[in-house]
């Protein structure tokens, strides 16, 4: 219908992301799939990596890892390729970003392990339709990401700050989101802060250290979930000699559904 957006299922969004036609952030898509966060590290580290999610769940819930070399998930979707159905890559080298592209095929090696993590878009799902709004989906923007003072359980060589991510809601709404939210462990779970953001380390909550900034109202306060971009500060800490990860926002869309990670 006329001024009405056509909804893609995730192989369509996957195909028009693939051909370079969209490339922002993709929160909204694909409405009912699960989105995921992406780690691909080189093998002689995947063991130690893996070590360190299981150690972590609520910032790093593993949902598939694929096989040394192949850009394969096949249990996350049909004919999904790794190398170019995300919008927007992060390549680093020994811990800093070198590059921000759109298809990682000409960096990809035989020795890499693919990561796909559990995403919180996936219970933003269920709180819009508890009638939540979810401030950065009704703003059009990136969700708020921030660093903490919280480490996370080491394993291996990996070891770093706990990264959350934050939507603004009154009280009466946020003890509803954390009722919601903790239907779904495999996506982030239930909150693991609220209000006073300064006691996890954050200084000013109108800076986000990744996506964008939103406006809280008077009657609100911060609710803060564990969030996926945590491996990327871990990254940046322990400074591996190669990495690649989605950009923040710019997700995997698989063919899973939301229903599906529901524990309830």
């Amino acid at each position: 219908m006329d001024g009405m957006a056509t909804i893609l299922s995730g192989a369509q969004e996957r195909r028009r992301i693939r051909t370079g036609n969209f490339t922002g952030p993709t929160s909204g898509l694909a409405p009912g799939n699960v989105q995921a966060n992406l780690v691909i590290l080189p093998r002689a580290l995947a063991n130690d990596f893996l070590r360190f999610a299981m150690a972590n769940p609520k910032p790093c819930p593993v949902l598939a890892v694929s096989e040394p070399g192949s850009p394969l998930f096949p249990t996350l979707g049909d004919g999904l390729d790794i190398r170019t159905d995300l919008p927007l890559y992060r390549v680093w080298r020994n811990g800093e970003l070198v590059e921000e592209p759109t298809s990682v095929a000409h960096v990809w090696r035989d020795d890499l392990v693919s990561f796909a993590i559990g995403c919180s878009f996936s219970f933003e799902e269920a709180l819009i339709e508890d009638g939540i709004e979810v401030r950065h989906i009704a703003c059009d923007t990136n969700v708020p990401m921030y660093r903490t003072n919280i480490p996370c359980v080491p394993a291996g060589v990996f070891h770093g700050p706990l990264v959350v991510s934050m939507r603004p809601l009154t009280p009466a709404r946020a003890i509803r989101a954390v009722q919601i939210t903790s239907r779904f462990p495999s996506v982030h779970g239930a909150p693991v802060h609220l209000g006073m953001p300064e006691m996890i380390g954050i200084k000013d909550i109108s800076k986000p250290d990744y996506g964008d900034a939103v406006p809280i109202h008077a009657d609100e306060m911060p609710v803060f979930w564990a969030c996926g971009v945590t491996p990327q500060a871990v990254i940046a800490q322990v400074k591996p000699e190669f990495c690649i990860t989605h950009a923040p926002g710019s997700m995997l869309i698989t063919d899973l559904r939301n229903t599906s990670l529901s524990a309830l």
